[in-house]
């Protein structure tokens, strides 16, 4: 389900019109996000990290209004709900695209996860399928073999393209605190740095909540 901006009344509309005439109109953060608490959570619960740091981002990126926007026909769309199109990787090193429906429930989001991922790793090739045209996403990917400080994307110029790309990367010790690298990239003609930062403040804040405990705002 999707509703459409009024563009008229927007008060992005200029900021909108002057960044989708853009060749390439993406820009990108990288952050260091606190994952201590949810790391130490998932060891005691017995939880799959990737999934309940996957769960949050999802749940970070339907609470924050510009992160769920996306352009479609000339015209804004603001979607119910976000899910991901994320790379999941095999035993010989290889990976395929995964469809992750986003359940506000954990316990429902892990099962249809699990299932997804199993399939995945039974198959071979890329997985790709109608959910990586999809608008209704993010493109999530998870390199935790790297704590990078920096990250690009590979694009086709040609397609018109407006979903978020979030990244994570190897967590490390700084200060007593464990620090996972999020990179977060995004379509200026609907997102901007400020939005960015409500994003990760609120991914900040999911990470250290049991699932559950969430508070829409």
């Amino acid at each position: 389900m999707k509703t459409i901006l009024d563009l008229a009344t927007w008060k992005r509309r200029e900021h909108f019109a002057y960044f989708s005439q853009f060749e390439e109109p993406f820009h990108g953060i990288v952050a260091n996000v606190d994952c201590t608490w949810a790391y130490q959570y998932c060891k005691q619960q017995q939880h799959s990290f990737f999934l309940f740091y996957l769960y949050q981002v999802l749940n970070a990126v339907n609470q924050t209004d510009a992160m769920r926007y996306r352009i479609e026909d000339g015209q804004v769309v603001d979607y119910a709900r976000i899910n991901a199109s994320a790379t999941v990787q095999r035993d010989d090193h290889t990976f395929a695209f995964c469809d992750f429906p986003f359940d506000p429930s954990f316990h429902g989001f892990v099962s249809g996860a699990q299932a997804a991922m199993d399939r995945v790793r039974q198959s071979s090739g890329l997985g790709f399928n109608a959910g990586q045209i999809d608008n209704d996403v993010i493109h999530f990917s998870a390199m935790p073999w790297i704590s990078f400080t920096g990250l690009t994307h590979a694009r086709q110029f040609k397609e018109k393209d407006s979903v978020p790309k979030i990244s994570v990367g190897k967590y490390v010790q700084q200060d007593g605190k464990l620090m996972m690298p999020v990179a977060v990239f995004v379509n200026h003609a609907l997102v901007d740095g400020y939005h960015v930062h409500l994003f990760l403040q609120k991914l900040e804040a999911l990470m250290n909540q049991a699932p559950g405990n969430t508070t829409e705002s």
